[in-house]
Order: structure tokens, then C-alpha cells, then sequence
């Protein structure tokens, strides 16, 4: 999955239900440029126009991640209100996801914006966009030119969410790295000599060693808590060389299950016996995402599986505790014969992002909004911040004092200084703006290298490496339909039916393997496969395959 959640941790776990931001109105579409911040930092209210007058709204907005509380004086926050006039009342996740939506279905209750979600798409909950952002935002309409067709419902035709991750212009600079890969901390490779795990034996024979000269730490960690199983369900397809297409495997553009097959059982073998040894966190079957943050956030957790953007916020906690030897670097293991595929090239975020409810009064206005945003001003102060205050400009190319990069990685001064929970679903620009700087800190190459921990760089010197992407193989092209995972499952479908059975029965057999006694292990097995051939996965198999050829017939040509 490719969502962001970005959230303070430890003390700040406990997510926030409402926030109230008193922001006020939208220019027109024709007075987005001078609505945004200019370069230089320096910031006043756009005039509102006899033709065109600021009105003041209040825009309610539902997202599906949990998120803290910004400051009331946000600096971000403040200078959109005296940039566009929009007042946002924000409502965040709290609890189950799946819970809340359906409470919200069966009302129609529903906030002016809401994070893009299959399930609310088809129960009819978003106003097409295409014709408004046809109509007023021309910024929208150039950013999304090129994956126009990619954006729409294909049951529909219709252009629900704004997608808001990988849409790029420029070139585009991989230095961090957010995927898929297993996961050690700096310090147990440091004082295991940075070794450079291949297998799931050397893998697991680094953590049993650094866990016998430190018994107090977590072996090995893992999550199986609502829509975040991924870490528990996603590790054989790419042990066996395959990208993340979720449930399943892509081969000659068929695709299959591989709950059931040999490279999902060889792995679940090997997490029951090293469970058996005492190498498994006791509760990482049962545990929520919070617990699982707080445990990462602990600086206990010696190695695991999972997206580096699901456990981040844990590491972010880490990092405002000086903690760096206790984060993590990603190794792509494989099974023998297996050749590595788990760094893809970034793939638009289909249906995640911003959509308008069917509830909001004025979508015109919406959108018109939402547009103004799109501008290079207004996205270097939202990914760069202000100039002068939060980076600086040395011969047209932008950087940071080290001063800017220690608040940048400080929870509570993001609070004050940064719309993260806003910004995380926005539409953005990604790549590189018209003067070559990269869009934001983080993929500025000389930027990235010298905003790192001396600690962080000691490891890349280590390794012979300058990022953390190095540690993956570069990427081919994505094929045309990727990631499967994307595919839209319409709810009551006997596709989805069966795909809702076969993570019930993960969710209960895969503990039941890994936790089992070894002897115990092929009985438990046989069960969960018996099971899963009874599940009708051929109807969801069907489903994928049939979007699959759907893709690759309407997605090829330009």
C-alpha cells in the first residue's frame, strides 16, 4: 500500500478525533499564482475582486489516518488562511477504519472532503471531478495530464480522488527509501561488522546473535492488525522475486494467489521456528499499529518486515531521541534462484487522495481551492517551507543550515510549522520544480546526503552506498497495469466475498502456523490451504486478471 500516515509518536499515539482550523475562503482559479507565497517569503492576503469576492467557508474533512493536533498559531496553517480564506475542520481516524466507514455509509454522513477510499467510492459517496477540474483548475488538469486516463473509476469512467503521491515532472532523485524490504537496526549491523543479509537463514542468524548478547531486545517484530497486515501477508511474493502486487503474483500478465502456494508456506515455516527459539515477539500477532509504533519507538525491536512508510513514525521518534543507531536499514532478501524485485518505480496512488463528498455545498469552490494549491509557490512552501526561515538559497539551489534540519526532525516544532496531516492527501508535485531544485528536502541529492546523522552516514560509508535506495536494485519500468494491489474489488462482489474470506482465514490460520508447535506446523497448514480452496478465490483471481487486461488495453496508449 502507498498511504502516508505522519504522526508524532510516544506521546503523541493517542490520535486526535477533531481539529478545528480557523482558515477563511477560495480565489478563483485566474488568481491562483498571485494567491500563493512568494519566493521570498514574504506573505499578504490576495484582495478579493468585485467579479470574484472572498467569501469566508469553513470546509469540513474526513481522514483516514490518525494524526496529533498542529498548534493553533501553525505558521502554514495561518498563512493559508490569509492566502485563500478557507477555514478546514479536520476529523481524523480513530479506531477501525472499516468500522467507521461503514457508520458513515449507512448515515450519509459525510465531511465536505474525505480521504479517497474503494469502499466509499462505491457507495456513491464523491462528485465527479472531471468536468470541475475541466471547468477551474487548470493547475489540477496540467499536473494530472499524463495519468488522465489512470485516475478514472473504471466502472464508471468517472474521476473520483485526487491522487496524491507520484505524479512526476523533472527528474526524479530516489534517495530514501519507503518500501518493502527487511529490516535491521544501525547498531546490530555495526557491531555485527555490516554484513549484508541475502537469505532468510543469514537474515535471521544476525538477529539471533545480537539477540543472545542482548536478551532484553525483540527479535523479530511483525503486525496483523486491520487494513497494516501487509507486513505479515506481503513478504513471500517478494522472497520469490516478485513486486508488491499484494495477494497476489503477476507472471506473463496472469496473475494468482500465493497464500496457498510453496513460497508463502517456506516462509510461515521459518517464522514458526523461529518463533520456536525464542526469536519472535510474543505479541505481534495480536498487538494494533499503535502498540506496534510504540515497540519500534522503544528502540527494542532488533529486525522486520514492512513498508518503511508504516513503521516511520516510530523511527521519526527515535530520531527526536537521538536514538539512530536504533533505525533501520532495508535488505532485500530472496529465495534461492529468486532475483530481487522489491524497489518499483513509484506508481500513482489510484483513489487515495482528496475527493468531494456528495455533502459539500460548493464543489466549485472546492476544487477551486484545491487547485490554487497547485502552484510551485505554494508547493515549496509546503514541502521546503519558508525562505529564509526554513531553508535558504545559495546559487539558485536550495539547502538547509543545520539548525533548519535539527527543527525539521523535531516533532513538536513540525506542530507549529508544518501542515502535515493536511498536506500528506493533497495533489503534489514530485520530481523537480522549473528551476531544478528537487521538489522537497528529502530528494535534493546534496541536500539529502548532508541532512543525515554522521551515525546514518558512517553506514552508508560502510556499505559504499550515498543512499538508502542503493541498498535495493534499481528498478526497470513498471508494467503497464502495476500494482495489481490497486485493483478495485466492488463491494458484495463474489470478488471481494472471496478476497474478505482469505484474509479472515490469514488472520486466523497464519498465527495458528507460526505460533504452533513444530511438529504441529504441516497439520495447521494443511487446514489454512484446505480452507483457502473452499474461499471461491478464483472469483477474485478472475477480477484481477480481467482489470489486469482492462489496464493494459485502456492505460497503454498515451
Amino acid at each position: 500500500m502507498v498511504k502516508r500516515i505522519k504522526r508524532p509518536v510516544l506521546a503523541t499515539l493517542v490520535p486526535v478525533l477533531a481539529l478545528g482550523l480557523t482558515l477563511t475562503g477560495c480565489t478563483d482559479a485566474k488568481d491562483a499564482a498571485s494567491s500563493a507565497p512568494s519566493p521570498s517569503g514574504s506573505q499578504t492576503a490576495p484582495a478579493a475582486t468585485q467579479d470574484n469576492a472572498i467569501k469566508p467557508v469553513t470546509l469540513s474533512l474526513f481522514i483516514d489516518s490518525p494524526y496529533q493536533q498542529p498548534t493553533p498559531d501553525n505558521k502554514i496553517y495561518k498563512l493559508i488562511k490569509e492566502k485563500t480564506g478557507v477555514s478546514l475542520k479536520m476529523e481524523f481516524l480513530v479506531g477501525d477504519l472499516q468500522q467507521k466507514l461503514g457508520v458513515m455509509i449507512a448515515g450519509g454522513d459525510y465531511a465536505d472532503m474525505m480521504t479517497g477510499n474503494d469502499k466509499l467510492i462505491a457507495a456513491g459517496a464523491f462528485v465527479p471531478l472531471e468536468d470541475l477540474i475541466e471547468k477551474y483548475a487548470p493547475n489540477l488538469k496540467k499536473h494530472y495530464a499524463s495519468v488522465w486516463n489512470q485516475m478514472k473509476d473504471p466502472a464508471s469512467g468517472h474521476l473520483y480522488v485526487l491522487p496524491n503521491f507520484n505524479v512526476f515532472s523533472g527528474q526524479f532523485n530516489e534517495t530514501a527509501y519507503e518500501g518493502p524490504g527487511f529490516y535491521l537496526q544501525k547498531d546490530v549491523l555495526k557491531e555485527m561488522g555490516y554484513p549484508t543479509p541475502k537469505t532468510l537463514d543469514e537474515y535471521f542468524d544476525i538477529i539471533a546473535k545480537y539477540k543472545a548478547k542482548h536478551p532484553d531486545m525483540i527479535g523479530f517484530e511483525t503486525l496483523n492488525f486491520d487494513w497494516r497486515n501487509f507486513p505479515l501477508l506481503n513478504p513471500p511474493e517478494h522472497l520469490a522475486g516478485h513486486p508488491n502486487d499484494g495477494g497476489v503474483i503477476v507472471e506473463n500478465g496472469k496473475a494468482q494467489i500465493f497464500a496457498d502456494k510453496d513460497i508463502a508456506k517456506t516462509y510461515y515455516k521459518k517464522l514458526n521456528e523461529i518463533n520456536a527459539q525464542g526469536l519472535m515477539d510474543k505479541e505481534a500477532l495480536v498487538q494494533n499499529y499503535d502498540q506496534y509504533l510504540a515497540k519500534i519507538a522503544s528502540g527494542r525491536v532488533i529486525g522486520m518486515f514492512d513498508q518503511h512508510w508504516n513503521f516511520g513514525d516510530g523511527e521519526r521518534s527515535l530520531i527526536s531521541q537521538n536514538k539512530i543507531g536504533s533505525t533501520y536499514v532495508g535488505f532485500p532478501l530472496v529465495y534461492p534462484g529468486a532475483k530481487e524485485y522489491y524497489r518499483d518505480r513509484p506508481v500513482l496512488n489510484i483513489n487515495r487522495g482528496y475527493g468531494i463528498s456528495t455533502k459539500a455545498k460548493d464543489p466549485v469552490q472546492i476544487i477551486k481551492f484545491l487547485d490554487s494549491l497547485m502552484t510551485e509557490d505554494w508547493q515549496k512552501t509546503l514541502q521546503w517551507g519558508i525562505q529564509g526561515e526554513d531553508y535558504m538559497v545559495k546559487d539558485g539551489k536550495f539547502a538547509r543550515t543545520p539548525e533548519q534540519r535539527t527543527k525539521a526532525d523535531d516533532n513538536t516544532w513540525k506542530l507549529a510549522n508544518k501542515a502535515e496531516a493536511f498536506f500528506a492527501n493533497l495533489p503534489k508535485m514530485q520530481g523537480t520544480y522549473s528551476d531544478g531544485n528537487a521538489t522537497d528536502p528529502g530528494t535534493q541529492p546534496q541536500e539529502f546526503y548532508d541532512s543525515l546523522k554522521p551515525q546514518d552516514q558512517e553506514v552508508l560509508k560502510a556499505y559504499n552506498h550515498k543512499t538508502w535506495a542503493e541498498f535495493f536494485k534499481t528498478p526497470e519500468e513498471n508494467p503497464v497495469y502495476y500494482p495489481a494491489w490497486s485493483i478495485d474489488l466492488v463491494d458484495g462482489s463474489p470478488a471481494k466475498v472471496a478476497n474478505t474470506k482469505m484474509n479472515d482465514l490469514a488472520v486466523k490460520y497464519l498465527p495458528k502456523a507460526i505460533l504452533a508447535k513444530p511438529d504441529d506446523f504441516e497439520g495447521v497448514w494443511k487446514d489454512y490451504v484446505d480452507q483457502i480452496s473452499k474461499s471461491n478465490f478464483k472469483a477474485y483471481e478472475d477480477r484481477i486478471n480481467d482489470q489486469i487486461n482492462w489496464r493494459i488495453k485502456n492505460w497503454s496508449s498515451k
